[in-house]
């Protein structure tokens, strides 16, 4: 399917819908003039009204993530078409921002999202140098402060240059999501940044990952592609059709150089081992893109243009019939340079990835709720002219049966209640024990790097690497045949559905604490002499205790954080799955009682559910001191003193200084003394560290189960709202019509006869319908991606 093509059947599906809509609004309008009840007509137009706001409002998301200096900001400015987005020396994505497509004549903006707060506050509007610098400077008070706002993103409204024309992508977004350096570096949570950027995997239409041409395999953008990508091997597998990977930054390769092919190679190679089958990769100049759109639009500055000429007209220069390089004028070169930039080749692809997966369901989707809508409109219109052909007290047995069986179907409907609520104390035992694997896990791993440390201080050499195994208690089966119980597994714990958790460090807690924990030695006023516990530091000051406390705090806190967030990860992708097997459970449940009732009444009832994933709490590790005492220490030492010797008398003539002295001696004898010192018990520590675990974690699985009873109920209510619908609609048709049969027997002729031109109306909008259907089919995607 084609651009033109999406939106001329976008364009189709809206004007087919707004008139439709406008004719069961007339038919309304009418039958509430004669007194009848026109509720159920009433519920069909919302529908149709939703559907029509899904259509215009829906949200096609592209996310762009990418290591510090790779030029994200660039290159998002160059699909922007506008240079709006500050790309100085040091990472500026301290937030999540989405980029969303202005409408004509509004003017560019940016808002700026908080915690707790529902309206955006505006932080700039007007154009887009004005935006840029208001933008940066917000950037640099939110670095400054650690968010001290409660920050969480911001939205960028402005004209969004690729897809401009098409009304049909009117809800296109970039956004523009913090890379793994730029987590570490801010001071404030990380956690929240990573959580957006692996949201944004889960959800966004497109994924594009931008990388240096001249670094993409140095260890930032190894740490990138294994964190986001590798432990996500068979989630991105599967979606591979709408990941690209943007190799940036083209333009400065010199002559020595490799070939860019070559280089394209390695990487494909090197995101192959990573786990992405087919990767796609398109080089590209972010900068070059840029600039020549800016010159084609007339809105370059100076300093931009002189950017162009010096580093990119050079090579449109043409040579004339006496040798001489001429080079034309940057307007006259900017078309070309587009082109040679990639960056439209990257576009069209983006739009092609939209359009033929999301924008094709999105379509589908409205043309069968507008399907839906017309043939129950259809049904009420034949219902109606049928309840006037047959004998009134035929018709009033009809009712009295559909009635009857209208009873039994609302039972049995609450006997799917029940068993959703069966399978929702199995979805909330799956999450409670992968969270409660994580707890397990993390409080072992970080045991683990103690016992190390601990090891350490005693002489005896240490591994490596003490993360071999972590040991798990077994937890109760689940009767689910596609739920993995392993129990010991290198490196991990285990998660239903085949998957695993690593659980990593960057650097072992024995070399962070190396730094600042003393070496014993025997100095008789060290705090360290005579060591007897080796999970007790002692250090001479409080200053050093602090330090180590925060170094023990700095490294559990980041790890547990990060842990915490890729179980998340997981448990949400697999959540969603099973959230949606369980909503196919009950649309199957609901159709059959919906089937039976279709066929007394002529209709049938497409149970329609939107599947959302399911949201867990971030795990908020706050951190936590190492537990320091003052403590006194009682220790013997050798000290002189003086003595007397017994027994000795005084000369008579003898001076008092002279006896003194010959009956004083000096002998050594124990004393006690006491000296301050202040100790880091590792064992309390780890102690502490557990159990701020294990309160973190039931805060999760309180939550949990709060969160997935709540999202379960909203299935089976969606479900259950349309089937009561459908039957209150029935009834309400059938009992109006009784009474209109009693008081308007005279009218039969006219009414039928009405309601026939109602029909035949009707029959055009079926018409157009079906016709749409036929070409929108003709473009199915062959594989679906997720």
């Amino acid at each position: 399917m084609s651009s033109e093509q999406f939106q001329a059947t976008y364009e189709s599906i809206h004007s087919t819908g707004t008139r439709l809509l406008q004719y069961l609004q007339e038919i309304e309008e009418g039958r509430r003039s004669e007194g009848n009840n026109s509720e159920g007509l009433h519920g069909i137009e919302d529908e149709l009204n939703k559907a029509l706001e899904a259509l215009q409002e829906q949200k096609y998301q592209v996310a762009v993530i990418a290591a510090m200096k790779a030029g994200k900001s660039t290159f998002l400015n160059a699909m922007i078409g506008a240079d709006i987005l500050a790309s100085e020396s040091e990472a500026c994505t301290v937030c999540r921002t989405d980029v969303r497509l202005l409408k004509a004549g509004q003017v560019p903006r940016l808002l700026e999202y908080r915690q707790g707060q529902r309206q955006p506050i505006l932080i700039s509007e007007g154009d887009s140098g004005k935006i840029r610098q208001d933008f940066l400077e917000r950037t640099h008070q939110i670095r400054e402060n650690n968010n001290s706002d409660n920050t969480t993103r911001f939205e960028l409204w402005h004209s969004i240059e690729a897809i401009s024309k098409y009304s049909s992508l009117a809800g296109f977004t970039l956004v523009d999501t913090p890379g793994p350096n730029e987590w570490e570096s801010v001071g404030f949570n990380t956690v929240v940044l990573k959580q957006t950027a692996l949201e944004a995997l889960r959800t966004c239409n497109a994924i594009l990952f931008v990388l240096d041409y001249s670094s993409f395999k140095d260890n930032t953008n190894s740490e990138l592609l294994q964190d986001l990508i590798e432990q996500r091997r068979e989630f991105l597998a599967e979606n591979t059709g709408k990941i690209y990977f943007i190799l940036n930054k083209v333009d400065r390769k010199s002559e020595k150089d490799r070939e860019i092919e070559d280089v394209i190679g390695d990487l494909k190679n090197t995101l192959i081992s990573f786990g992405i089958p087919e990767p796609i990769v398109y080089p590209i100049s972010a900068w070059q893109g840029l600039l020549a759109k800016l010159i084609q639009q007339g809105t370059a500055a100076d300093s931009q243009l002189k950017d162009f000429k010096r580093f990119f007209s050079a090579r449109y220069a043409k040579e004339n019939e006496e040798g001489d390089l001429i080079t034309p004028a940057p307007r006259k070169i900017a078309p070309q340079a587009l082109k040679d930039s990639q960056i439209p080749i990257v576009e069209n692809t983006v739009i092609q990835t939209i359009i033929q997966n999301s924008g094709w369901n999105l379509l589908n989707d409205v043309l069968a709720k507008l399907d839906k809508v017309a043939k129950a409109t259809e049904d009420s219109l034949n219902l109606q002219i049928k309840g006037w052909e047959i004998e009134i007290n035929s018709l009033k047995t009809k009712v009295e049966e559909y009635r009857s069986r209208a009873e039994s179907a609302k039972g049995r409907v609450e006997d799917v209640n029940k068993s959703v609520k069966e399978q929702e104390q199995i979805l909330t035992s799956r999450f409670t024990q992968g969270i409660n694997r994580f707890a397990e896990g993390a409080k072992q791993k970080i045991q683990d790097e103690i016992e190390q440390f601990v090891q350490s201080r005693s002489g005896k050499p240490t591994k490596a690497n003490i993360q071999e195994r972590v040991e798990l208690l077994p937890q109760a089966d689940i009767p689910r045949d596609d739920v993995s119980l392993a129990m010991t597994v290198p490196n991990s714990i285990p998660v239903f559905g085949g998957l695993s958790l690593s659980l990593r460090v960057q650097r072992p807690l024995v070399e962070v604490l190396r730094r600042v924990t003393p070496v014993p030695f025997d100095s008789p006023i060290s705090a360290q002499s005579k060591i007897t516990d080796l999970y007790k530091i002692r250090v001479d000051s409080e200053k050093e205790a602090q330090e180590i406390g925060r170094s023990i705090n700095d490294f559990c806190t980041p790890h547990i954080q990060n842990w915490w967030i890729d179980t998340q990860d997981k448990l949400v992708r697999d959540g969603t799955l099973i959230r949606t097997k369980l909503v196919q459970e009950i649309q199957a449940e609901i159709q059959k009682i919906s089937d039976e009732l279709s066929n007394y009444i002529g209709e049938a009832l497409n149970v329609d559910i939107n599947v959302n994933p399911i949201q867990f709490p971030s795990f908020e590790f706050t951190g936590i001191d190492a537990q320091i005492q003052f403590q006194q220490e009682v220790y013997k030492k050798k000290k002189k003193k003086e003595a007397k010797k017994e027994g000795v008398s005084r000369g008579f003539c003898e001076q008092e200084e002279h006896y003194q002295s010959r009956i004083t001696y000096e002998k050594e004898v124990e004393v006690e003394e006491q000296r301050s010192f202040y100790e880091v018990d590792l064992r309390q520590t780890a102690q502490e560290i557990k159990q701020k675990i294990d309160r973190q974690a039931d805060g999760s699985r309180e939550l949990l189960q709060r969160v997935i009873k709540r999202q379960i109920e909203d299935d089976f209510k969606n479900a259950e709202k349309q089937i009561n619908d459908y039957i209150k609609r029935f009834q309400d048709e059938l009992d109006g019509l009784l009474r209109d049969r009693e008081t308007k027997e005279a009218e039969a002729d006219q009414i039928r006869a009405k309601l026939e031109v109602q029909k035949l109306a009707l029959n055009e909008y079926l018409s157009e319908l079906t016709s749409i259907r036929e070409s929108l089919d003709s473009w199915k995607p062959l594989q679906a991606v997720k």
